[in-house]
């Protein structure tokens, strides 16, 4: 079976890239959601909540925003790309950094200073929404084979690849 480049990724090096690449993001944006609610839930009676879901919010953008940069500089120019499923499933997953990022530039003061609490949390409900879209449809692409989206591999590429070995 072949195989997307995401899922190559994960599968690569096991279990680090799937550790480091899936595992870490993931936690922290559930992590992020679950103090989201608690905050919301408990109406200002929540600082320990609060202050839980400030670290987070900054540690999640920062996270991913390495791991995006780390992928752009050593793997995306390797790519040979698997037709358009592949792509939607890399970009889809790169594209995590817009929500994580502007979560974490709001935590950090650099953006959001004139919004009041409840805008403050409906803007960072917002990026979460946003930010599980695309891991979902990253994660969903990612999983498709990519014969069935028309890609027709090359006789050697039948054989499980190694191109990602390295990472």
């Amino acid at each position: 079976m072949v195989m997307t480049n995401y899922m190559d990724l994960l599968a690569a090096n096991q279990p680090w890239n799937l550790i480091l690449f899936m595992v870490i993001p993931v936690v922290l944006a559930e992590s992020l959601v679950a103090t989201e609610f608690y905050t919301t839930y408990y109406n200002g009676k929540a600082a320990g909540w609060k202050a839980w879901n400030h670290r987070l919010g900054i540690a999640a953008g920062v996270y991913f925003a390495l791991v995006v940069l780390y992928l752009l500089v050593n793997v995306v120019p390797g790519i040979h790309w698997k037709g358009w499923a592949d792509q939607l499933a890399i970009v889809a997953y790169l594209l995590g950094i817009v929500p994580l990022g502007a979560i974490a530039l709001m935590e950090m003061g650099v953006t959001g200073k004139h919004l009041t609490e409840q805008q403050r949390t409906l803007r960072h409900f917002g990026l979460l929404i946003g930010f599980l879209v695309v891991s979902h449809v990253a994660m969903v692409f990612g999983m498709v084979e990519p014969t069935i989206t028309g890609w027709q591999p090359m006789p050697a590429q039948m054989h499980q690849m190694d191109h990602m070995g390295h990472m």
